[in-house]
Order: C-alpha cells, then structure tokens, then sequence
C-alpha cells in the first residue's frame, strides 16, 4: 500500500475565527497545495462555514490543523476530532491546551527548572508601580492565549504599563507581563524526533511583532544561526525538553531569547506554527535539505502512527 493511499482523504483546516485568521488562510492554501501536487486526495475547509458537522460531512480520513490560535490551536478542535475519531496532525488535546496558555506554559518550565523571564498577571486595578519594582524594565505585556504577536507590547515605563495592558486586554480576558530579556531571538523547530537548525531572527525595527513576521520584506533570518555547534546543539536540547514538557506532540516551535551573557530563556512554544513563505518551520526544514512538499508529508504521515495522547 502506498502512503498516498494510506492517507486517504485529508481534510486541511484553514482560516477559523480567530485573530490568527488571515496568517492561517495563507497557512492553509499552502499546505493545500503542496498536498495536491504530491497526489494526496486532500480538500480545503474553513470551519466558520459549516463548524464541525460541515467537517464530518467530507467524511475525512485525517485532518492537517493549520488553524492558528484560539479554536484551532487551543485544545478545543483535538478534543472534538478526538471524539469523531479523526486522527490530526500535531499536539493532542492537553499539549494543544497548554502550550496556548503562556501563563502556564511558563509555570510548568519553572516547576522543571527550565529558565524563563520570570512574569505576573496583570489586571485593571494592579499597582504599575509595585509590578515595575518586582520585574524591572523594560516589561514585555501580552495576552496569554494570543499568538502571532498580537496585543504584545514593550513597556519601557511604569506611565506606559497601563496603556500597554489595555492594549492586550483587547485580544484576552487574561494578560501578563514578563520580564523582556535585552539580545538576540532565536526559534527551533521540532519535526518528529528531530530537532531542526535554529534560526536567528533580526527584526528591522528591533522587535519581532506581527508586521516583521508576516508583512515585511525587511526581517532578516540567519540561517545558519551564528551559534558556535556545541552552543546550537544545547539550545536545541533546551527546546526539545521545552517542548515535552508541555505534551508537544508531531511538530512544532520554540522561540528563546539569548541574553548578554549568553544564557538562553524560553519564551512560548508553538503547537501550530505558520506555514506561510514567511514561516520559519519551512525555513529550517528547507535548510537540511527537506522541501515543502516532503515537510508536509511528514506532518500528515505521523498521523498514521499511535493517535496522540
């Protein structure tokens, strides 16, 4: 039996209702594409069409998830599909969860002893000048359950914390702030059991928000990364670590930050990254030699293993 018969009929989930929507339409119609070229019986679907009755009626073998955020990314969508017993790609339902979350994402690394900024939740009536005092500047502010950059900002003054709060209340009931670590953003990719090269990421603007991820033409990926092999080979095994703790599962991302003195912290973890020609999961793969096509094939085929947990 071929793996293109194995597959089956392969629904790829794209689009959705979040505030990731437009990254993940071009996520999606990527995906689709590279799926159809290589012979997979593959159909595109938006769940804000038809939700999950519209899905079953495809009568799909499997699902490529290319939602990005809440309601593609956040446990929700493995749970049901879990229940329709569909197979999908990626983190199952608890990684799906967790990794979303950066609250708890974080308190799990800190209970392994993972390094992470340390950070606090904020709310409406928190005292700005008491967080200041325990995290120090600059601050970065971010919703917990948001990707993509959205609602993020960097507080270099106890005046702007409010602002800035007010800014990713926006996009979640739930906001924190964390302590921004000065230097140089790296991402590491998980593909199965590989861990792929680590990409360095050096923002025009010097801070790597939605526009330098997806819009603009002036973002710089290093690629190889800069790090001397040994330094490479242990942020790699930081991420991987990272990654299993939180239940990630198939593939996925790692974003760290490098401090002056050369020490590496975790930010978040990714559990559907973007696909877009911007994204860096392709970037890496493409570096050891794995095209677009072949990188979604190994996403798809892992679902033809033990269902995740």
């Amino acid at each position: 039996m071929t793996l293109m018969s194995e597959l089956g009929r392969v629904a790829v989930l794209f689009g959705g209702s979040s505030a990731e929507r437009e990254v993940s339409l071009k996520s999606g119609q990527a995906v689709l594409s590279a799926l159809v070229r290589a012979g997979v019986d593959a159909v595109g679907y938006d769940p804000v069409d038809g939700g999950l009755v519209g899905l079953e009626a495809l009568a799909p073998d499997r699902v490529f998830i290319a939602l990005h955020g809440r309601g593609g990314e956040d446990g929700t969508l493995q749970g049901a599909l879990e229940l329709m017993g569909i197979p999908y790609t990626g983190s199952g339902v608890l990684g799906s969860a967790l990794g979303m979350d950066k609250q708890r994402t974080k308190l799990v690394w800190q209970a392994l002893g993972l390094p992470t900024p340390d950070a606090e939740m904020l709310d409406p009536d928190a005292d700005w000048q008491a967080v200041v005092r325990r995290l120090g500047l600059p601050l970065i502010v971010k919703p917990v359950h948001e990707g993509s950059t959205l609602g993020i900002s960097v507080v270099e003054s106890v005046e702007a914390l409010a602002t800035a709060y007010q800014e990713a209340a926006q996009f979640d009931t739930r906001v924190m702030a964390e302590r921004f670590v000065q230097g140089e953003e790296y991402t590491v990719s998980l593909l199965g059991d590989d861990v792929l090269p680590a990409i360095r990421v050096e923002a025009a603007g010097g801070f790597y928000d939605y526009e330098a991820k997806y819009l603009s033409d002036e973002t710089r990926y290093h690629l190889p990364c800069g790090l001397q092999s040994e330094e490479e080979a242990a942020l790699g095994e930081l991420c991987r670590r990272a990654f299993v703790a939180v239940g990630g599962e198939g593939w996925g991302r790692v974003d760290v930050m490098r401090d002056e003195h050369g020490e590496f912290w975790l930010i978040e973890v990714n559990t559907s990254p973007g696909m877009t020609d911007h994204s860096l999961v392709p970037q890496a793969a493409a570096h050891i030699g794995i095209d677009f096509e072949t990188l979604v094939l190994r996403i798809l085929a892992a679902t033809l293993e033990s269902p995740p947990a």
